[in-house]
């Protein structure tokens, strides 16, 4: 299936003035139609207070291949909305009108869920959107010597690192298992970060808790002992910034754990000041987390509990990003969750505090909410600045490249993950990225599984599938967050599984070629403006393979990606703008220049699968 043909707009600076327009400007918007496309009338429709409006747009660029028209969008709500209608000369056989949405191109009225959006509101820092993210679940990574001397709390079940983990929901040893990782066990190993690429370095939560992965908090006073302390943690975030990267921490808002200190004095005493902090019923029963007991869920209508949590400089999320620990800002737990219960309802205030605090703090701070489906309605605004996109790219990606024999569980559903064929996966991927918004998912976090999920070697089933996997994760849009050990090629079949520790005695065990993708990948994604910042226009999807461009004026970025070997593959060179064809990386095997032959481009078969990126 040839797609270059398709009329094109994005949010990327070939077609957008303005990501981050101030709210009351015009800004110039372009669409990309085929010559040989009987287009001769384009109109950018938004809406005005909810009113559709329309604007003529003109051509102003045109060649044998293309044809480059322009509009004038007014700003004049904080996010903007808008479209392309498209209409071919009348009294022809062609005579249509189509609608351009950022879901594609529609013969027929579509709603406005999939319109181009453009945002007002400050974009995320460069930081947060340029870089590679690596996620520690600081259990597992790495135990100091220090580590050694520290008693075994009373809930803790002690393993040796080289233990089987335990991991079944049904076993209660699976959130005891205490593996006694530290962080001073992390700052010995960025040396391996800095091999892999990652600029980002985000731990799962480091406040005490009575439980290996600590989302149950006991305060958000200090740093757990068993971690370090405070000390550590000041050491971490020293060794962190010194390299001129950055820290992010995890916060979870929605709830806490049964023994922290506001919840232990709200449950004795129905006269404490925190009482309302939590949901407490009239037989003494309170909402918790999804039913676990564990995890009471916190109350953010409750203006006391925003001013301990989120709103101002003596907040939680505040003076974490202060000095030692000057943290860089916050991955929120269960952000789609946050501030819901029933009726109540005030998530976007919570979002918009969380921001409004951390870059209060820090002007540059970034806030990544946790949602694994439709972050849509939570992501476009001055809250969250994007999301950990589930939805969004790893089921797409999961359900493109997992082997049917793999033993992998699906992450919250009832059935396996599918297998599906390119041009669903691809219908997968326009629809979420309209459902976002170019900017928002551009911000977002592409993910090929984490702590909650099953491991992307095992759902692909062979290093091979895990590296295109790895292709798509760096050359998409989106920031490429790895959860620590993929980039060696850790199995998990599920969350808990997935948090085997890292075997640093064991280095004849990884998977060496896998780790050099990694960097490779990373370090093209660094050299190359298109793979942070360009745009994405889709050239060929088939079954097996999916090809496209990421557009930039400093220079475009070719893509081929396939999940198993196939034929060559025919582009147009004009309407891809073919005029160089220098190799970037291959995945797999050798990679050859491209040239042009008689107007066409031929990426060449493969045996196998494999990604192989050329500049074009």
């Amino acid at each position: 299936m040839s797609l270059l043909h398709e009329p094109h707009h994005d949010g990327s600076p070939l077609y957008l003035e303005h990501e981050a327009p101030t709210l009351g400007w015009t800004v110039k918007v372009r669409v990309r139609t085929a010559a040989s496309d009987p287009v001769d009338q384009v109109w950018l429709r938004t809406t005005y207070d909810a009113e559709p409006v329309f604007h003529a747009c003109g051509p102003v660029e045109r060649d044998e291949h293309t044809v480059w028209w322009e509009g004038e969008l007014p700003v004049h709500n904080p996010v903007a909305h808008y479209r392309f209608l498209l209409g071919t000369a009348s009294g022809t056989p062609e005579a249509d009108q189509r609608w351009l949405t950022a879901a594609g191109v529609h013969r027929h009225d579509v709603p406005d869920t999939f319109d181009f959006r453009v945002s007002t509101y400050a974009p995320a820092p460069d930081w947060g959107r340029d870089g590679v993210v690596y996620q520690v679940f600081p259990d597992r990574f790495a135990r100091s010597a220090a580590a050694a001397e520290r008693p075994t709390p009373g809930w803790a079940v002690p393993a040796d690192w080289d233990d089987e983990v335990v991991f079944e929901g049904s076993d209660p040893r699976t959130p005891t298992q205490l593996f006694g990782g530290d962080l001073d066990g992390v700052v010995e190993h960025l040396d391996h970060l800095a091999e892999v690429g990652v600029s980002v370095v985000y731990t799962t939560p480091v406040f005490p808790g009575e439980s290996n992965h600590r989302y149950n908090a006991s305060t958000f006073d200090g740093v757990d002992p068993l971690l370090g302390g405070d000390e550590a943690y000041a050491r971490l975030s020293t060794a962190v910034h010194e390299r001129g990267w950055r820290l992010l921490g995890d916060l979870t808002t929605n709830h806490t754990g049964d023994t922290h200190e506001w919840f232990r004095a709200a449950a004795a005493d129905p006269a404490s000041p925190t009482r309302d902090w939590y949901y407490f019923n009239h037989d003494g029963s309170y909402e918790c987390w999804m039913g676990h007991g564990t995890l009471p869920k916190l109350n953010l209508a409750d203006r006391a509990l925003r001013s301990a949590m989120v709103e101002g400089p003596d907040s939680v999320v505040a003076r974490w990003l202060r000095p030692p620990f000057a943290v860089d800002g916050w991955r929120i737990d269960v952000a789609n969750m946050t501030g819901r219960l029933g009726a109540i309802d005030v998530n976007h205030d919570v979002a918009r505090a969380v921001r409004r605090t951390a870059e209060a703090e820090r002007p540059d701070a970034l806030v990544i909410g946790e949602h694994n489906h439709d972050a849509s309605g939570d992501i476009d605004g001055d809250g969250w600045h994007g999301t950990m996109n589930y939805s969004g790219f790893s089921w797409p990606v999961w359900s493109w490249v997992r082997d049917p024999a793999s033993p992998a569980r699906p992450f919250g559903r009832p059935l396996p993950v599918p297998r599906r064929p390119g041009p669903l996966v691809l219908r997968s991927f326009r629809e979420w990225l309209a459902r976002f918004g170019w900017r928002a998912a551009s911000q977002s976090w592409n993910i090929l599984g984490s702590h909650d999920s099953a491991r992307i070697r095992t759902v692909a089933g062979s290093p091979e599938v895990h590296r295109v996997a790895a292709g798509l994760q760096f050359t998409l849009p989106g920031v490429p967050m790895l959860f620590a050990g993929d980039e060696i090629g850790l199995e998990g079949v599920l969350g808990e599984d997935s948090r085997r520790p890292m075997p640093w005695d064991r280095r004849e065990d990884w998977d060496h070629a896998t780790l050099a993708t990694y960097a490779a990948l990373a370090a093209a994604r660094r050299d190359h403006d298109a793979l942070r910042r360009g745009g994405l226009r889709w050239a060929h999807v088939d079954d097996d393979a999916l090809v496209f461009v990421r557009e930039h004026p400093s220079g475009s970025v070719l893509v081929c990606a396939r999940r198993a070997g196939g034929p060559a593959i025919d582009l147009e060179a004009g309407l891809l703008g073919f005029a160089d064809g220098t190799p970037v990386l291959a995945t797999e095997g050798d990679l050859a220049p491209l040239t042009e032959a008689g107007g066409t481009v031929t990426l060449p078969a493969a045996e196998g699968p494999g990604v192989w990126l050329w500049r074009v």
